[in-house]
């Protein structure tokens, strides 16, 4: 794997043009070298500040933050629209940026010149267009508007087109900045098909969403800005439950505001602990995961399972202050990562009452059919709005063995029927 980003120290600074600043002249900009050069802290606004990061070749990298958080500017320096106010950015790569789409689409003349005309500023010639108008037209599913101006497209339609035309040009490294969440449902999963065949074919994705589950879903990896600067950057999981962590706790803070200023001070809101820079465990710890065992049905622990036979997970966890919303979760994984499955308390129908002190908790599968091969268990407790308290990732392993044949990591119980003209036998040595 080699970067095709490179960001080292990158920070973007906007001169502040409400009322009472003063506005630098154009010649003083050009004898400056920029606008915001020469300009005092308080006449300017850090979108970005010291930002590093690498995105390898054939990953997808998610952005995620609040509104104001420097996400859309980020994206705009990758894609070129924006210069760096200080550090340095190195893009090695054709980039195609869906962050406006249809933005420059011309409302008055038709949806087949402006195809055209967008594909022109993306970097396609005539000739280039034409032999893929086909492919735009039927991907975009407005074929019997295309005559139309777009003046008389709805918001959708804009998206729809502007998408078709920019994802056809072959990108090396694509920047999608919401635009999703503009189309329809069907549009949106044609979309995301298209983005893994991209990745499928070894091109680069950056992508900003507010949509946490799908980040978590489609990501390699991801990267958490705080009011421009990076929070953290890694797994999808443990990024995303940090981000959830620190929404809650800055939630909590405007409900203590009236509260004393000991019971204020005693959870900085936005502040991460420190044992969440551990890439297996992170959590606020307000309740902790303090032990794990995997026991047979016959109650002694053990590691190595046959398919199909009973497990219980049993948990022992501690609150270190009385909780009346905590969820228990224990997920399954292979070695290289793939989920296999996990529940928890919540998705199971239970709801937690109370939790203080010293607690045991117990995982019964009457029946885990898994495939053979290696297994890793994760195991959380957290808020029902998924705020972690302690998040313990692949703390055991077990392996599974079967004597049944099968492809694949889940071996259901099944038996075969044939009727009609088709008659079998069993093999003797099956």
């Amino acid at each position: 794997m080699s970067a095709v980003i490179r960001a080292a120290g990158l920070t973007k600074r906007y001169r502040r043009l409400a009322p009472g600043h003063r506005l630098r002249t154009l010649k003083s900009a050009f004898v400056r070298g920029s606008l915001e050069a020469g300009a005092t802290a308080g006449e300017t606004i850090s979108a970005l500040d010291g930002v590093d990061f690498e995105v390898e070749r054939g990953e997808l990298f998610s952005i995620i933050g609040g509104n104001g958080s420097g996400k859309s500017t980020l994206l705009k320096l990758i894609a070129g629209i924006y210069r760096p106010t200080t550090g340095t950015l190195a893009v090695d790569g054709r980039v195609t940026a869906l962050i406006e789409l249809g933005a420059g689409f011309h409302p008055e003349i038709s949806g087949r010149e402006n195809v055209f005309i967008a594909g022109a500023v993306l970097g396609l010639t005539r000739a280039e267009i034409q032999a893929r108008y086909e492919r735009i037209v039927e991907f975009s599913g407005l074929a019997g508007f295309l005559e139309e101006p777009v003046k008389n497209y709805s918001s959708g339609m804009y998206v729809r087109l502007g998408f078709a035309v920019a994802i056809h040009t072959d990108p090396e490294i694509l920047l999608v900045d919401e635009v999703l969440a503009v189309g329809d449902e069907a549009f949106a999963h044609r979309c995301l098909r298209k983005i893994e065949e991209l990745l499928a074919a070894g091109r680069t994705v950056v992508f900003v969403s507010h949509s946490l589950a799908l980040v978590e879903e489609m990501s390699t990896r991801v990267l958490w800005l705080d009011r421009g600067r990076v929070r953290l950057t890694g797994e999808p999981r443990r990024v995303i439950d940090a981000y959830r962590q620190a929404v809650a706790e800055e939630e909590a803070a405007g409900y203590r505001a009236d509260k004393e200023e000991r019971e204020r001070s005693a959870s900085p809101p936005g502040e991460l602990p420190a044992d969440q820079r551990e890439d297996l465990r992170w959590g606020s710890r307000v309740a902790e995961i303090v032990g794990v065992r995997m026991l047979g049905g016959d109650g002694v622990e053990r590691y190595h399972f046959g398919c199909g036979e009973a497990v219980v997970f049993e948990i022992d966890a501690m609150a270190h202050q009385e909780l009346d919303d905590f969820v228990f979760g224990v997920s399954l994984s292979t070695p290289r990562g793939i989920e296999v499955w996990g529940t928890n308390t919540g998705i199971s129908g239970i709801e937690g009452d109370r939790f203080a002190g010293t607690a045991r908790v117990r995982l019964i599968c009457p029946n885990l059919r898994l495939g053979p091969g290696e297994y890793r268990v994760d195991v959380a407790v957290h808020s029902s709005e998924g705020a972690p308290y302690d998040y313990r990732r692949r703390l055991l392993a077990f392996s599974v063995t079967s004597e049944g044949k099968g492809v694949g990591l889940y071996l259901p119980e099944h038996r075969w029927e044939l009727s009609g003209g088709a008659s079998t036998h069993p093999r003797e040595n099956p």
